[in-house]
């Protein structure tokens, strides 16, 4: 490939990450490929243009939510990280990591906050739930895991103060295995409790896990 055609991609696919990510953030939508095909209707660009990857439209989203978010952007992933906290403490007996937007900070008030646990069934974090006497419904997810597998990881979800909060349970075989991440297909990122007080409290450096 030519040195312009390069670059003419490298443009589009950055015009398509802006894009997108302004997508995500008017429309609180989190899949990736819904945003890129309303990005390219948006923009009026043919099927074949180069799309963004999902880590260049997530860069992108953050910087969006810095220019555009301020304040009102801040407090709400305060709030979410704060409701992520609370829930880690309630269910400390499980190990709980924080995952997906609210620990990477591209967040907003529609997102869910979303924790790993690990028990030796699932039924011991229902348990817990309804000990604490908090409502809550079965959810199942299909992820990719780091062998290449696919699996379906059984979970929680509940609403807490008007964050909805979602409990994924790795049991089993599962335990041994960290999901991949849909950003940037790489060993999804959990931070433990303690990581995410110091990140709710500001705390400079912080690097999850």
């Amino acid at each position: 490939m030519r040195s312009r055609d390069r670059s003419r991609d490298s443009q589009a696919r950055q015009t398509l990450a802006r894009e997108a990510a302004r997508v995500m953030c008017e429309g609180g939508i989190r899949d990736f490929a819904l945003a890129k095909r309303k990005a390219l209707e948006r923009l009026r660009l043919p099927a074949r243009t180069p799309l963004p990857r999902n880590d260049e439209i997530e860069q992108a989203l953050l910087e969006h939510q810095r220019l555009f978010g301020g304040a009102e952007q801040a407090r709400g992933l305060h709030d979410l990280r704060a409701a992520a906290v609370a829930a880690m403490r309630e269910l400390a007996g499980f190990n709980p990591r924080l995952v997906g937007p609210v620990l990477s900070g591209s967040a907003d008030r529609n997102c869910v906050v979303c924790l790993h646990l690990f028990a030796e069934a699932a039924e011991e974090v229902g348990w817990r739930l309804m000990d604490l006497g908090i409502p809550y419904r079965d959810t199942e997810q299909r992820l990719r895991m780091s062998t290449g597998g696919i699996e379906r990881v059984p979970g929680f979800a509940f609403v807490a103060a008007g964050i909805r909060v979602e409990l994924l349970v790795f049991s089993g075989r599962t335990r041994r295995h960290t999901p991949l991440c849909p950003v940037d297909g790489k060993a999804m990122r959990r931070a433990a409790l303690a990581e995410v007080r110091d990140l709710l409290a500001g705390a400079p450096g912080f690097q999850p896990g």
